[in-house]
């Protein structure tokens, strides 16, 4: 049982998955403080200094100026404020994860070599041709002539 565990643990899918995992821990911290500190002072200064993760709504219990005075009474309070702060905060952490992804995505992309043989499409028939060609091996019609929208 000890072999078919050892197999089972260094299969190259195992360790594959587990290199993910750790990259991903540390992605996550690097995209959260882009999030955290970068992205989301410039946003709290354009909505004038309003802090929506203290918003909150009591449900049972007296009313408190802050959430954490209402929390350390035991009033049973809807922080309404927290959730629409991780709302924003998944959405520009998915923003900021496309972008990257995108940009590396781009750095990595293989060169496409242009076409050997380019063609065009016959405008009587839709025969593939040979660009230059002046009658079509499939009509045989001229497309060197006046009336041609090629020429």
């Amino acid at each position: 049982m000890l072999k078919e565990f050892k197999e089972f643990a260094l299969r190259g899918n195992m360790i594959d998955l587990a290199i993910g995992i750790v990259i991903g821990a540390a992605f996550s911290t690097v995209i959260t403080s882009l999030v955290d500190d970068i992205i989301m002072p410039p946003i709290a200064l354009l909505q004038g200094g309003v802090n929506f993760q203290d918003k909150f709504l009591v449900l049972y219990g007296d009313v408190y100026p802050t959430l954490a005075e209402a929390q350390a009474a035991g009033s049973v309070t809807l922080n309404y404020g927290a959730f629409l702060t991780n709302i924003v905060n998944f959405l520009l952490v998915a923003i900021a994860i496309f972008f990257i992804v995108k940009a590396i995505n781009r750095m990595f992309q293989p060169e496409t070599a242009p076409d050997p043989n380019p063609t065009f499409n016959c405008p009587f028939c839709l025969a593939a041709l040979p660009t230059g060609a002046s009658r079509c091996q499939a009509c045989t019609s001229d497309l060197q002539s006046p009336g041609n929208p090629i020429t």
